[in-house]
């Protein structure tokens, strides 16, 4: 038997596919459980891949916490390619050769965007300037005010193989990979964007235990409910 809106609360990991938005997410998983009140703990680009947390009746509440937790993220930087949205599904504005980096010379620009570092926020991003989000400036082709933030980034792990720079990264909410791509490519003298990007783990929980969209399709009311999990006990709204 279906449970009424107000008996189901809790947290749902889906790991969310390449060319789905977060609302998109959230939009699917209201028409397969029949709920209005979801929301999700942090939004992911539609190119990017991996864990999305979706917040479900009551535990929306609890949904701004875990905004602000960090985030490891993995994925690949594209040297020699800088793109409008800092990306690679923007427009090209520039392609140049890529050299032959040194071991030591990427290390040293790694350890320089490490630690608390002031980001620039990319030009087609949510954030608001006088009301008015940046994306909408930069569509127009208006000027886009140069915005930073302080963030804390922690690189765990990368590898070089020409054009490209795998990484992976843990960083603090409100933290654009596609920054820190486009700030890698200046570094370096030749352009760069982010050209893959996975999230692998918000706070505690992995992408690992999350469920896919092929089972969000196939699988029963049952089945999906059973996948819902309580709000842990240091998240809870009070």
């Amino acid at each position: 038997m279906k449970k009424t809106e107000q008996d189901i609360s809790g947290i749902f990991l889906f790991d969310k596919p390449s060319q789905t938005t977060s609302h998109g997410a959230v939009k699917l998983f209201r028409e397969k459980l029949n709920i209005k009140r979801i929301g999700h703990g942090g939004t992911l680009d539609p190119m990017a891949t991996g864990l999305l947390v979706l917040f479900v009746g009551l535990a929306t509440k609890s949904q701004s916490k875990v905004q602000n937790c960090n985030k490891v993220y993995t994925g690949n930087i594209e040297l020699g390619i800088e793109t409008d949205t800092w990306d690679g599904e923007g427009r090209i504005l520039k392609e140049c050769k890529v050299g032959d980096f040194t071991p030591a010379s990427l290390k040293r620009i790694i350890a320089f965007m490490t630690g608390k570092i002031a980001q620039n926020v990319p030009p087609f991003s949510a954030v608001k300037y006088k009301g008015k989000r940046l994306y909408k400036l930069a569509r127009r082709n208006m000027a886009v005010p140069a915005i930073k933030r302080q963030v804390n980034v922690k690189w765990l792990k990368y590898s070089y193989k020409k054009p490209f720079l795998h990484f992976k990264i843990e960083c603090s909410s409100g933290t654009y990979i596609r920054s820190i791509a486009h700030e890698m490519g200046i570094k370096l003298g030749c352009g760069g964007c982010l050209s893959k990007l996975r999230r692998e783990s918000i706070a505690s929980w992995s992408v690992n235990d999350a469920v896919d969209l092929d089972f969000l399709k196939k699988s029963s009311y049952e089945q999906v409910i059973s996948k819902i999990r309580d709000v842990p006990s240091d998240l809870e709204y009070r």
